[in-house]
C-alpha cells in the first residue's frame, strides 16, 4: 500500500470508531447516575463507620452535572475500549509478521485482564481501607470532652426504637433511629402524602468532613489510572523478556531488589499510609513473580521459532535467494568466457 493507501486505511479506522463509541456514550448517559452511585458508595459507607453523616456535597450548579459527565466519558472509554483496540488491531496487523501477531494475541487479553483486575482491587480493598483510615485520622482531631451531670429530678426522657430498616406505612409524628443509615427519621404529612425527613447522628468529632463529589471522583479516577498501569507489571516484563533486555535468571537473582522497587512504587501510587502500602506491594510483587511464571511458560522461542515467518518473509526469502543465484551463475559466465 501506497502512504495515501495507508492515510485513507487510517481514517476509515478513526471513523469506525468514533461512530462504535457514539450509542455507548448514549447508553452510558442513561445509565451514568447508577454509576455515579456505585462509585461515591465505598465513601459513604466509610463516613458511617466513622460515625459521620454519609452524604457527599457540591459547592457549584455545575458540580453535580460535570461529575455525571465525567463519569459517562470514562465508562464509554472503558466499554468501548474493546472496538478501539480491534480497528487498531485491524490497521497494524497487514503489517505484522506471524509471530508478531501471537505476540499481540497474548498480549492483548493478558493486559485487559489484568486492568479488569485492577479496578476490582482499587474499588472492593483499596478504596475501603484508605478511605477508612483517612476518614479517621480527620476525625480524632480537635475533639473536645462532653461535660457529664445529672439531669434535674423532673427530667423525662422520650426513647426512639432502634430499626434497622424504614417501618412500611409509617403515620405522621412518628419518629425513629435507623442504625443501618445512622439518622434520626421523623414520619411527617406532606401536602396529603407521608414524608420521611432525616437527620444525620455524628459523633463528636473536631472537624467536619464534608467531601466534595466531583474531587472524590476525580481521586477514584486518578487512583484508577495509576493501579491500572501498576498492574501491567507481567506485561512489561514479557516485553522485555521477549526482545532479550532481561532474562529468567537475573529476575529471580535480584528478587530483593524488586521487593524494593514495589515499595517504591506502593509509596507513589497510595496515599503513603502504611496500610494501603502494604495492600498495594503484595499483589505488585506477586505480579511480578506472575511475569516470571509467563516468561518461563511462554518463550520467545516458543511464539516465534527459528524459521517461522509469513508467506511475504518466505518470499522475500526466495527472491534473495534467486538473486543470489542469479549473481552466481552471472560470475560463472564470466569466469567461462575469460579462460
Amino acid at each position: 500500500m501506497s502512504l495515501g493507501d495507508h492515510l485513507e486505511d487510517l481514517r476509515r479506522r478513526v471513523i469506525l470508531s468514533l461512530v462504535g463509541l457514539l450509542p455507548i456514550f448514549i447508553a452510558a448517559l442513561i445509565f451514568g447516575t447508577g454509576l455515579l452511585g456505585i462509585i461515591i458508595r465505598p465513601a459513604q459507607q466509610a463516613l458511617r463507620a466513622r460515625g459521620l453523616p454519609a452524604a457527599l456535597q457540591v459547592t457549584g450548579p455545575l458540580e453535580m452535572f460535570s461529575a455525571y459527565v465525567r463519569v459517562a466519558v470514562v465508562l464509554t472509554v472503558l466499554v468501548g475500549s474493546p472496538w478501539i483496540l480491534w480497528q487498531i488491531w485491524k490497521f497494524i496487523a497487514p503489517g505484522l509478521y506471524r509471530h508478531e501477531r501471537r505476540f499481540v494475541q497474548i498480549l492483548g487479553p493478558l493486559s485487559a485482564a489484568l486492568t479488569v483486575s485492577a479496578g476490582l482491587f482499587l474499588y472492593y480493598i483499596m478504596l475501603p481501607v484508605v478511605l477508612l483510615f483517612f476518614i479517621g485520622f480527620g476525625s480524632s482531631i480537635g475533639v473536645g470532652s462532653v461535660d457529664i451531670a445529672p439531669p434535674p429530678t423532673d427530667t423525662t426522657f422520650s426513647t426512639a426504637p432502634l430499626l434497622t430498616a424504614d417501618p412500611p406505612d409509617p403515620t405522621p409524628g412518628e419518629f425513629w433511629i435507623n442504625t443501618d443509615r445512622m439518622e434520626f427519621r421523623l414520619a411527617i404529612d406532606d401536602r396529603g402524602s407521608t414524608s420521611v425527613r432525616a437527620i444525620p447522628l455524628t459523633s463528636g468529632t473536631g472537624v467536619a468532613q464534608q467531601y466534595r463529589v466531583m474531587e472524590y471522583v476525580k481521586l477514584v479516577f486518578s487512583l484508577g489510572l495509576a493501579f491500572g498501569v501498576g498492574f501491567q507489571m507481567p506485561v512489561v516484563i514479557l516485553l522485555l523478556g521477549w526482545v532479550g533486555l532481561v532474562e529468567r535468571s537475573f529476575l529471580t537473582r535480584y528478587r530483593r531488589y524488586a521487593v524494593l522497587g514495589c515499595a517504591v512504587v506502593s509509596a507513589i501510587l497510595t496515599p503513603a499510609d502504611p496500610v494501603s502500602m502494604l495492600l498495594l506491594l503484595v499483589p505488585l510483587f506477586l505480579l511480578y513473580e506472575l511475569g516470571i511464571l509467563l516468561l518461563r511458560v511462554v518463550p520467545a522461542e516458543r511464539l516465534a521459532p527459528e524459521g517461522d515467518t509469513d508467506d511475504e518473509a518466505d518470499s522475500g526469502d526466495e527472491a534473495d535467494r534467486d538473486l543470489d543465484a542469479d549473481a552466481a551463475n552471472a560470475d560463472t559466465n564470466d569466469e567461462d568466457r575469460s579462460s
